[in-house]
Protein backbone atom coordinates (compact mmCIF):
# COMPACT_ATOMS: atom_id res chain seq x y z
CA UNK A 1 0.00 0.00 0.00
CA UNK A 2 1.26 3.74 -0.54
CA UNK A 3 0.45 6.90 0.02
CA UNK A 4 -3.41 7.84 -1.36
CA UNK A 5 -4.44 4.08 -1.65
CA UNK A 6 -6.98 2.87 0.91
CA UNK A 7 -7.04 3.83 4.25
CA UNK A 8 -3.58 4.93 6.09
CA UNK A 9 -1.67 4.83 9.26
CA UNK A 10 -0.42 8.17 10.87
CA UNK A 11 2.67 7.62 13.42
CA UNK A 12 1.84 10.41 15.89
CA UNK A 13 5.09 10.25 17.62
CA UNK A 14 8.40 9.27 16.70
CA UNK A 15 12.10 10.50 16.35
CA UNK A 16 13.36 9.56 12.93
CA UNK A 17 15.17 12.85 12.59
CA UNK A 18 17.75 11.97 15.22
CA UNK A 19 18.52 8.17 15.03
CA UNK A 20 18.04 7.10 11.26
CA UNK A 21 20.27 9.35 9.21
CA UNK A 22 21.74 8.44 6.73
CA UNK A 23 19.04 5.94 6.64
CA UNK A 24 16.44 7.21 4.76
CA UNK A 25 14.83 4.15 3.90
CA UNK A 26 13.43 3.76 6.80
CA UNK A 27 10.69 6.28 5.07
CA UNK A 28 10.03 3.76 2.39
CA UNK A 29 9.70 1.40 4.84
CA UNK A 30 7.05 3.35 6.19
CA UNK A 31 5.11 4.03 2.32
CA UNK A 32 5.05 0.56 1.96
CA UNK A 33 3.82 -0.04 5.25
CA UNK A 34 0.73 1.88 5.04
CA UNK A 35 1.96 5.08 6.85
CA UNK A 36 0.85 8.22 5.27
CA UNK A 37 1.96 10.77 7.72
CA UNK A 38 4.47 10.86 11.05
CA UNK A 39 5.21 13.60 13.35
CA UNK A 40 9.00 14.24 14.63
CA UNK A 41 8.88 15.57 17.95
CA UNK A 42 12.22 17.34 19.30
CA UNK A 43 13.55 16.44 22.73
CA UNK A 44 16.02 19.83 22.60
CA UNK A 45 17.00 22.54 20.64
CA UNK A 46 18.96 20.62 18.40
CA UNK A 47 16.78 17.51 17.66
CA UNK A 48 13.76 19.80 17.46
CA UNK A 49 15.73 21.98 14.68
CA UNK A 50 16.71 18.60 12.69
CA UNK A 51 12.83 17.80 12.60
CA UNK A 52 11.98 20.86 11.18
CA UNK A 53 14.67 20.29 8.53
CA UNK A 54 13.67 16.96 7.98
CA UNK A 55 9.85 17.89 7.36
CA UNK A 56 10.94 20.86 4.85
CA UNK A 57 13.07 18.08 2.89
CA UNK A 58 11.58 14.93 3.09
CA UNK A 59 12.15 13.16 -0.21
CA UNK A 60 9.04 12.95 -2.57
CA UNK A 61 7.19 9.83 -2.38
CA UNK A 62 7.47 9.87 1.61
CA UNK A 63 5.25 10.31 3.93
CA UNK A 64 4.05 13.46 4.88
CA UNK A 65 6.66 14.51 7.95
CA UNK A 66 5.42 17.10 10.13
CA UNK A 67 7.53 18.81 13.09
CA UNK A 68 7.22 19.77 16.95
CA UNK A 69 9.45 21.41 19.31
CA UNK A 70 10.05 20.79 22.62
CA UNK A 71 12.48 20.01 25.86
CA UNK A 72 12.23 16.68 27.11
CA UNK A 73 11.98 16.44 31.39
CA UNK A 74 15.41 14.56 31.40
CA UNK A 75 16.81 17.77 29.55
CA UNK A 76 15.38 20.41 31.75
CA UNK A 77 18.38 21.00 33.84
CA UNK A 78 19.48 23.14 30.50
CA UNK A 79 16.37 25.08 30.67
CA UNK A 80 13.86 26.65 27.97
CA UNK A 81 15.39 29.68 26.41
CA UNK A 82 17.16 27.49 23.25
CA UNK A 83 14.02 25.74 22.88
CA UNK A 84 12.02 28.89 23.03
CA UNK A 85 13.93 30.82 20.51
CA UNK A 86 13.78 28.17 18.05
CA UNK A 87 10.43 27.89 18.21
CA UNK A 88 9.73 31.84 17.74
CA UNK A 89 12.26 31.30 14.92
CA UNK A 90 10.87 28.53 13.73
CA UNK A 91 6.77 29.96 13.59
CA UNK A 92 7.91 32.59 11.80
CA UNK A 93 9.55 29.90 9.12
CA UNK A 94 8.75 28.06 5.81
CA UNK A 95 8.35 25.28 8.40
CA UNK A 96 5.36 25.69 11.46
CA UNK A 97 6.03 23.36 13.99
CA UNK A 98 2.72 21.18 14.72
CA UNK A 99 3.46 20.93 18.44
CA UNK A 100 5.26 22.29 21.45
CA UNK A 101 7.34 19.26 22.74
CA UNK A 102 7.91 16.64 23.77
CA UNK A 103 8.11 18.27 27.36
CA UNK A 104 6.62 17.05 30.63
CA UNK A 105 8.08 15.05 34.02
CA UNK A 106 9.50 11.84 34.55
CA UNK A 107 10.48 11.08 37.92
CA UNK A 108 10.89 7.44 37.18
CA UNK A 109 14.68 8.39 35.35
CA UNK A 110 14.80 11.70 37.09
CA UNK A 111 17.58 12.61 34.87
CA UNK A 112 16.86 16.57 35.92
CA UNK A 113 15.41 17.98 39.10
CA UNK A 114 11.60 17.76 39.63
CA UNK A 115 11.63 21.66 40.51
CA UNK A 116 13.27 21.98 37.18
CA UNK A 117 10.80 19.63 35.26
CA UNK A 118 8.03 21.45 36.63
CA UNK A 119 9.75 25.07 35.81
CA UNK A 120 9.82 23.81 32.22
CA UNK A 121 7.35 22.25 31.19
CA UNK A 122 4.78 24.99 32.64
CA UNK A 123 6.90 27.26 30.53
CA UNK A 124 6.41 25.37 27.53
CA UNK A 125 2.64 24.28 28.48
CA UNK A 126 2.38 28.51 28.49
CA UNK A 127 4.30 28.58 24.64
CA UNK A 128 1.72 25.98 23.32
CA UNK A 129 -1.26 28.39 25.08
CA UNK A 130 0.47 31.38 23.69
CA UNK A 131 0.96 30.16 20.23
CA UNK A 132 -2.54 28.20 20.10
CA UNK A 133 -0.01 24.94 18.83
CA UNK A 134 -0.84 21.28 19.74
CA UNK A 135 1.01 19.98 23.62
CA UNK A 136 2.60 17.06 23.02
CA UNK A 137 3.40 15.47 26.84
CA UNK A 138 5.60 12.82 28.53
CA UNK A 139 4.43 11.73 31.63
CA UNK A 140 6.46 8.72 33.62
CA UNK A 141 5.36 7.99 37.49
CA UNK A 142 4.34 11.66 37.60
CA UNK A 143 0.75 11.91 37.55
CA UNK A 144 -0.40 13.99 40.30
CA UNK A 145 1.84 17.04 39.52
CA UNK A 146 1.40 16.49 35.98
CA UNK A 147 -2.14 17.25 36.58
CA UNK A 148 -1.28 20.21 38.89
CA UNK A 149 0.89 21.84 36.20
CA UNK A 150 -2.04 21.79 33.56
CA UNK A 151 -4.20 22.80 36.36
CA UNK A 152 -2.31 25.54 37.02
CA UNK A 153 -0.68 26.56 33.32
CA UNK A 154 -4.42 25.67 31.90
CA UNK A 155 -4.45 23.00 29.46
CA UNK A 156 -4.23 23.83 25.59
CA UNK A 157 -7.27 22.94 23.55
CA UNK A 158 -4.97 20.19 21.68
CA UNK A 159 -2.68 18.21 24.33
CA UNK A 160 -1.48 14.54 23.71
CA UNK A 161 0.08 11.78 26.35
CA UNK A 162 2.14 10.14 24.40
CA UNK A 163 3.19 6.88 25.13
CA UNK A 164 0.66 6.31 27.55
CA UNK A 165 2.25 3.96 30.80
CA UNK A 166 -0.91 4.16 33.07
CA UNK A 167 -4.03 2.23 33.70
CA UNK A 168 -7.86 3.04 32.93
CA UNK A 169 -7.48 5.17 36.04
CA UNK A 170 -5.37 7.17 34.64
CA UNK A 171 -6.68 7.27 31.27
CA UNK A 172 -9.67 8.75 32.83
CA UNK A 173 -8.07 11.66 34.41
CA UNK A 174 -6.50 12.59 30.68
CA UNK A 175 -9.77 12.34 28.76
CA UNK A 176 -11.46 14.16 31.74
CA UNK A 177 -9.00 16.72 31.04
CA UNK A 178 -9.33 16.81 27.19
CA UNK A 179 -6.72 14.89 26.40
CA UNK A 180 -5.54 12.70 23.66
CA UNK A 181 -4.10 9.62 24.24
CA UNK A 182 -1.38 7.70 22.22
CA UNK A 183 -0.76 4.46 22.47
CA UNK A 184 3.06 2.49 21.63
CA UNK A 185 3.96 -0.53 21.22
CA UNK A 186 3.72 -0.93 24.91
CA UNK A 187 0.20 -1.90 24.41
CA UNK A 188 1.27 -5.27 22.64
CA UNK A 189 3.80 -6.33 25.56
CA UNK A 190 2.83 -9.11 27.75
CA UNK A 191 3.13 -7.22 30.80
CA UNK A 192 0.99 -4.28 29.91
CA UNK A 193 -2.25 -5.62 31.09
CA UNK A 194 -3.19 -1.65 32.80
CA UNK A 195 -2.20 -0.26 29.52
CA UNK A 196 -4.55 -2.59 27.11
CA UNK A 197 -7.71 -1.89 29.52
CA UNK A 198 -6.90 2.06 28.98
CA UNK A 199 -6.83 1.25 25.41
CA UNK A 200 -10.25 -0.76 25.28
CA UNK A 201 -11.76 2.05 27.25
CA UNK A 202 -10.84 4.94 25.07
CA UNK A 203 -12.98 6.52 22.47
CA UNK A 204 -11.30 6.38 18.91
CA UNK A 205 -11.91 10.34 18.39
CA UNK A 206 -9.01 10.59 21.81
CA UNK A 207 -7.23 7.82 20.45
CA UNK A 208 -3.66 7.86 18.58
CA UNK A 209 -1.44 5.62 18.08
CA UNK A 210 2.48 6.27 17.91
CA UNK A 211 5.94 4.50 17.66
CA UNK A 212 7.99 6.47 19.85
CA UNK A 213 10.85 5.04 17.15
CA UNK A 214 13.67 3.80 17.81
CA UNK A 215 11.96 2.73 21.31
CA UNK A 216 9.56 0.53 22.18
CA UNK A 217 9.13 -1.43 19.21
CA UNK A 218 5.63 -3.66 19.24
CA UNK A 219 5.58 -7.32 19.38
CA UNK A 220 7.11 -9.54 17.12
CA UNK A 221 9.92 -7.01 17.01
CA UNK A 222 10.22 -6.39 20.81
CA UNK A 223 14.03 -5.60 21.00
CA UNK A 224 14.79 -4.49 18.04
CA UNK A 225 14.59 -0.75 16.55
CA UNK A 226 11.50 0.45 16.09
CA UNK A 227 10.30 2.18 13.15
CA UNK A 228 7.31 4.09 11.52
CA UNK A 229 6.71 1.09 9.51
CA UNK A 230 5.58 -0.47 12.57
CA UNK A 231 2.71 1.70 13.96
CA UNK A 232 0.34 -0.56 11.64
CA UNK A 233 0.85 -2.93 14.24
CA UNK A 234 0.12 -1.16 16.93
CA UNK A 235 -3.13 -0.03 15.47
CA UNK A 236 -4.04 -3.89 14.39
CA UNK A 237 -3.70 -4.84 18.27
CA UNK A 238 -5.58 -1.73 19.21
CA UNK A 239 -8.10 -2.89 17.01
CA UNK A 240 -7.99 -6.41 18.37
CA UNK A 241 -8.90 -4.81 21.66
CA UNK A 242 -11.66 -3.10 20.73
CA UNK A 243 -13.28 -5.87 18.28
CA UNK A 244 -13.12 -3.35 15.43
CA UNK A 245 -11.88 -3.79 12.07
CA UNK A 246 -8.26 -2.79 11.74
CA UNK A 247 -9.23 -0.27 8.58
CA UNK A 248 -11.97 1.41 10.87
CA UNK A 249 -9.26 2.51 13.57
CA UNK A 250 -6.71 2.88 11.02
CA UNK A 251 -9.17 5.79 9.76
CA UNK A 252 -10.25 6.69 13.23
CA UNK A 253 -6.73 7.32 14.45
CA UNK A 254 -5.28 8.94 11.65
CA UNK A 255 -8.78 11.55 11.43
CA UNK A 256 -7.58 12.01 15.66
CA UNK A 257 -4.13 12.34 14.95
CA UNK A 258 -5.22 15.35 12.27
CA UNK A 259 -7.64 16.76 14.82
CA UNK A 260 -5.05 16.69 17.69
CA UNK A 261 -2.20 18.31 15.28
CA UNK A 262 -4.86 20.44 13.33
CA UNK A 263 -3.49 19.34 10.36
CA UNK A 264 -5.49 20.65 7.25
CA UNK A 265 -4.64 18.40 4.57
CA UNK A 266 -6.02 18.55 1.16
Amino acid sequence: MSVGEGPQWFDSHCHVQEHYEPDVAVLARATEAGVSDLVCVGTDADSSAEALALAALAPSGSPRVWATVGLHPHEASRGVDEVARLLESAIAGPTRPVAVGECGLDYYYEHSPRSAQREVFAAQVALARRHDLTLVVHARDAWDDLFDVLGAEGVPERTILHCFTGGPGEARRCLDAGLFVSFSGIVTFKNAAEVREAATMCPLDRLLVETDSPFLAPVPHRGARNEPAFVPLVGAFVASLKGLEEREVCAATTATARAAFALRIL
